[in-house]
C-alpha cells in the first residue's frame, strides 16, 4: 500500500501496517534504519515515543478520516511525542521524508 497526501505529494511507496498490540508495541524499535519510500503505521494510535530507536523520524497523527492533525519533522531518537486529541493512526516514516511539505489539515489517503 502507498501514501498520498491530497496534493498529490508521495510520501511512501511501502507502507507497513502495525494494528496489533504487539506489533504496534515494537514499532521501530531495535530496527537499525528505516528505507527511503517507506513508513509505518499504527493504529490506534494517539501517542508515540522513539526509546530504543537509532534514527530520527518524521511523523504525521491522522485523524480517522485522514486529516492531518500534528506533524512532527526529525524526532530523535529517546524522545515522547504529546497526546493527539483524535488522533487515531500515526504514520512513522525517515527523518527528513516530510521537509515542511505537509501541514496540519491536509489529507492523506493510503492506495492499494
Amino acid at each position: 500500500m502507498k501514501c498520498v497526501t491530497d496534493t498529490g505529494l508521495v510520501l511512501a511507496q511501502e507502507v507497513e501496517p502495525a494494528h496489533r498490540f504487539f506489533s504496534r508495541l515494537k514499532g521501530l524499535m531495535f530496527r537499525p534504519s528505516m528505507q527511503p519510500g517507506t513508513a509505518l503505521l499504527l493504529s490506534p494510535c494517539p501517542q508515540i515515543h522513539t526509546c530504543f530507536m537509532r534514527f530520527a523520524i518524521d511523523v504525521l497523527f491522522l485523524a480517522e478520516d485522514g486529516t492531518v492533525l500534528y506533524v512532527l519533522e526529525q524526532m530523535k531518537p529517546w524522545r515522547i511525542s504529546p497526546i493527539v486529541r483524535h488522533a487515531v493512526q500515526t504514520l512513522e516514516m525517515p527523518g527528513g521524508t516530510l521537509q515542511g511539505r505537509v501541514k496540519v489539515g491536509q489529507m492523506v489517503d493510503f492506495k492499494e
